[in-house]
């Protein structure tokens, strides 16, 4: 009676059957279908086959369907995938450490991890972090580690990996360690707050940045030009200007302009003659207003506060307008922008110019009063002239130094002489003794030691030569002064 492959005992053959029952599908390949094999351990996960390995199926989005395959079509990213950059000799060598890929929508993280998928000798497995749970994890990391036991190296490509949980995240961990898979992760999240320390220590971070308007506009060309996966076979009459206007719109992001078109085709009806024609007018029906890259929640909202900040502190109010535009114009809460006005007023111009406070707070009232949109320019009013306004940190500086001392120095008792003594007791106690009226003097000042005795003489404000603390200075240099003569 014949045996079983699986019985066979020629270690060879047991070694081929258990690899066919792993792995449907050869090496660099998506897993493409399930088996009925007991030993199939890819069965049950989301998968998809390359693009080039099936019939283009027309009906499927244009952003899709214009997916990179190669190195060769992926345009954009240069400093990574450029001839002889790190990350390209790692794909192309097929030696693959974990790594996370970084940047802003639609510039190319997911094509990337399948291309490594199409050219690295492992099993290529796709998992959605918007539909994953802790079972699903431990279930896919179960698998891949009987699949290493058998020879075979399993990549798992998670798409929005910061949408993990820190429990779910930590469920990699092991796994990552033990070279149970290859982990890569993409992310529009810096990752430095979104994974977890432990995870990120064991994975290369690689930052794609936004496709510059020429690479968008090669994309868009190359979308019209393609006859198999593109509008080559359509019939359709367009312009430069309005491959411009796309790509504007798209603000680097391709998948943006891929929607773009689509939504600008459909709303078209062919001539006569059946050809549809784009033109700028169209264009602007459908594309109305560019979206903006930001995130209230996210890294952009502070890189675009910062920005905004550091130009009022500069004193570019040119550069002050356009920040807070992009960050009004995105759908930031105005107040949240007045509070951060207000906040400058404070750290950057303080007492060289007083009215920035009570112009900051009077424009973050305003937006109060009238809402938005009309309350922009009360914002934008606060913007140029917080920009324009002497600076000085004089007051900043002075309170972090007191804030310093208040939490490293001995906390030693206040002084009885400043102290009220409103009982019999207290006065008994001495509060109040020693206490001088400054009214009662000439010049209203007196030689009394207001701070504690270990902190005596202590001189935290240090007042600039800038706008009204010039005159600031000279007072304070005076009460310093007369006040020690005394």
């Amino acid at each position: 009676m014949g045996r079983s492959a699986l019985g066979t005992t020629n270690p060879k053959n047991r070694r081929k059957v258990l690899w066919e029952g792993l792995f449907v599908g050869a090496p660099g390949r998506f897993i493409e279908q399930p088996t009925s094999n007991p030993m199939d351990l890819f069965s049950n996960l989301d998968s998809t086959t390359p693009d080039e390995d099936r019939t283009i199926d027309r009906s499927r989005p244009l952003a899709d369907r214009m997916r990179p395959r190669t190195f060769d079509e992926l345009v954009g990213q240069e400093h990574l995938i450029g001839p002889g950059k790190p990350l390209r000799v790692q794909i192309e060598s097929d030696r693959l450490s974990s790594m996370i890929f970084w940047g802003p929508p639609g510039v190319g993280k997911t094509t990337l991890a399948r291309i490594i998928a199409r050219m690295t000798h492992s099993t290529f497995v796709t998992y959605s972090a918007v539909l994953a749970g802790i079972k699903e994890i431990k279930e896919v990391m179960s698998k891949a580690e009987q699949a290493r036991q058998y020879g075979s190296r399993t990549i798992l490509f998670i798409d929005e990996i910061h949408r993990f949980n820190k429990a779910q995240q930590d469920a990699f961990l092991p796994h990552v360690e033990k070279g149970n898979i290859i982990l890569i992760g993409a992310t529009t999240e810096n990752p430095s707050f979104e994974v977890i320390a432990a995870l990120l220590s064991r994975c290369r971070v690689y930052v794609l940045h936004p496709l510059t308007l020429d690479e968008i506009i090669k994309l868009i060309r190359r979308a019209f030009a393609d006859p198999e996966r593109g509008l080559g076979r359509e019939r359709i009459e367009t312009n430069e200007k309005v491959f411009e206007r796309i790509a504007l719109f798209a603000n680097g992001d391709a998948r943006m302009a891929y929607n773009a078109i689509e939504a600008a085709l459909a709303g078209v009806r062919p001539d006569a003659q059946g050809i549809k024609w784009i033109t700028e007018t169209e264009m602007e029906a459908v594309l109305q207003k560019k979206a903006l890259l930001y995130d209230k929640a996210g890294e952009e909202h502070y890189n675009i506060i910062s920005a905004l900040h550091k130009s009022v502190r500069n004193s570019d109010p040119d550069a002050a307008l356009y920040w807070l535009a992009r960050m009004l114009e995105s759908g930031e809460d105005p107040l949240y922008v007045a509070r951060r006005l207000v906040r400058m007023a404070t750290e950057d111009i303080g007492l060289a110019d007083p009215r920035a406070l009570t112009l900051t707070m009077d424009a973050m009232r305003a937006v109060e009063f009238i809402g938005m949109p009309e309350g922009n320019l009360a914002l934008a009013e606060a913007a140029v002239y917080l920009s324009l306004a002497p600076k000085s940190n004089a007051v900043y500086e002075a309170y972090s130094s007191a804030h310093r001392d208040a939490n490293e120095t001995l906390a030693e008792p206040v002084p009885l002489h400043l102290r009220n003594a409103p009982t019999r007791l207290m006065k008994d106690l001495g509060y109040g003794d020693g206490y001088k009226y400054a009214h009662n003097y000439d010049d209203r000042i007196t030689d009394m030691d207001c701070l504690p005795e270990n902190l005596k003489d202590r001189e935290y404000y240090r007042p600039t030569d800038q706008g009204l603390e010039k005159s600031l200075k000279e007072k304070l240099n005076w009460a310093r002064q007369h006040g020690r003569k005394k």
